[in-house]
């Protein structure tokens, strides 16, 4: 070895990312275990009549996930309307397409901008806020009370708040995709001069019930996510307050990471079968 070889460096920095590595296997088998989990206590909902999942508890849920998350995904989904018109606008009028605009616009919301802002900003509004009430439970040690009653934390607290997001999830993604379409709509026909009939027809002659059931098959699985992600980093607080702010962080992170590698993995899929 050179005397100018420093092996500590090296050394430190395949410790690190062994480390990161592992901390990300240990996440990764987390969120599977307790997917496994709601999947056995759904599952048992549909064979004894004892196992009840709480319909009040999940409609509640859906109110405080979904119904509140309205306005924020509307806002922000209107605004990807009017941006993604604007932009697409001037290039399509040098070639004299610029009533195109209703075509890509149409695709590209249902396929992808759709789904991926709700659960972006579902993830913020709503992820956050699970992991941050389960974790509070943890550290009042409200959880070990309910074990202490045999009452499975799981079933009570996880399962209403996981189907509550792939509801919710599910629901938004078709509102963002109206109100992004809609937006497109009122730049196209009022600042840009397409007329109406022509724009709606050039979106529903693009557009075709794959792409939207591809975007919404995508939404249901990213609220899946979301509500898998906050209730692991909820249930596995420690340290107190602080680890509850941590959990909040980390739900954020890995829900907006996890969502992306899977929309990848998703349209690879679509691409390779020809659905894109």
């Amino acid at each position: 070895m050179s005397e100018h070889t420093h092996p500590r460096p090296i050394l430190a920095t395949a410790d690190f990312l062994f480390r990161r590595a592992m901390t990300v296997l240990d996440q990764v088998g987390a969120v599977w275990y307790l997917f496994a989990e709601v999947l056995r206590w759904v599952a048992l909902s549909f064979t004894r009549r004892k196992v009840r999942l709480g319909r009040p508890a999940v409609i509640s849920q859906i109110v405080r996930i979904g119904a509140r998350s309205v306005f924020i995904i509307s806002l922000v989904s209107g605004c990807v309307g009017f941006i993604l018109v604007l932009q697409m606008a001037p290039p399509l009028d040098n070639f004299g397409q610029k009533d195109l605009v209703a075509n890509i616009t149409g695709v590209a919301v249902l396929r992808e901008l759709g789904p991926l802002i709700a659960a972006i900003v579902l993830t913020g509004f709503a992820g956050a806020a699970i992991a941050a009430e389960i974790g509070t439970m943890v550290v009042g040690e409200e959880i070990e009370a309910l074990e202490a009653h045999a009452l499975n934390p799981i079933r009570f607290l996880v399962v209403p708040r996981v189907i509550a997001a792939v509801i919710s999830m599910t629901l938004l993604a078709v509102l963002s995709d109206a109100v992004a379409i809609a937006a497109g709509w009122v730049v196209g026909v009022f600042a840009l001069g397409v007329p109406s009939e022509r724009y709606i027809q050039n979106t529903l002659d693009q557009v075709k019930l794959a792409d939207f059931l591809t975007g919404i098959g995508k939404a249901t699985v990213f609220g899946l996510l979301i509500g898998l992600i906050a209730c692991t980093n909820g249930l596995r607080v420690t340290g107190g307050a602080a680890g509850v702010g941590h959990a909040t962080t980390g739900t954020v992170v890995q829900s907006v990471v996890a969502i992306v590698i899977a929309d990848l993995a998703f349209t690879a899929i679509f691409y390779a079968v020809g659905w894109v």
